[in-house]
């Protein structure tokens, strides 16, 4: 069984998820209430709809459906741990990406009449920092509690959702921004990382 004290630990760094990323989207949404000119494409995957996956998650792993009684041995300890730092750095990310995407955020897909592509920051190793920091999160989450059910419903709901979600904002932003775009696009991965561009964090 899991040990209580690791639970309680897991617990503290959810509650310091949530916290912060609701105060970072009531900031995206104070901010975003200026009368810029925009073109906007409405989504079914927004903001509310991402939080109904996240209370779906929160009450999988409470509820216990899908948990695994794994031995406490070195190995499920260093998984939960895994699961507690990619939660922690999901988060930072996450706030990191909202910082350097600046005035570019929305609920829906919007293209302002003063776009600009951001391609510095966490900008540099995913296109999409805010939502793969978000995917980090719900994985990290699962490894944390043991739960394979969190995991399956993270990489068949909210990863395909994402990806969706992704598509039409990168259409959006290449009908605007055209060749400049889609060679941003072609070097830079999705959602994870390339191991190599970590290293090559000073070329860009």
């Amino acid at each position: 069984m899991p040990r209580p004290d690791f639970t309680l630990l897991a617990d503290f760094v959810a509650s310091v998820c949530v916290a912060g990323m609701f105060l970072a989207v009531l900031a995206n949404f104070l901010a975003a209430r200026g009368a810029r000119r925009f073109r906007e494409r409405r989504s079914v995957v927004a903001t509310f709809s991402m939080a109904v996956f996240g209370v779906m998650l929160v009450l999988t792993i409470r509820l216990g459906a899908g948990a695994v009684a794994a031995p406490p041995h070195g190995a499920v300890y260093a998984l939960r741990v895994a699961g507690l730092a990619a939660m922690l750095g999901g988060l930072l990310y996450n706030l990191w990406g909202r910082v350097h995407l600046r005035g570019n955020w929305s609920d829906h897909v919007r293209v302002y009449d003063d776009h600009f592509i951001v391609r510095d920051g966490p900008y540099r190793f995913v296109r999409h920092p805010l939502y793969a920091s978000l995917i980090w999160m719900f994985l990290g989450a699962s490894a944390a509690y043991l739960n394979w059910l969190a995991a399956l419903e993270t990489l068949l709901v909210f990863l395909p959702a994402m990806t969706y979600r992704a598509a039409l904002e990168e259409r959006a932003l290449e009908g605007r921004f055209g060749d400049v775009y889609a060679a941003y696009r072609a070097r830079t991965p999705r959602f994870f990382p390339r191991p190599s561009a970590l290293f090559r964090a000073g070329d860009r």
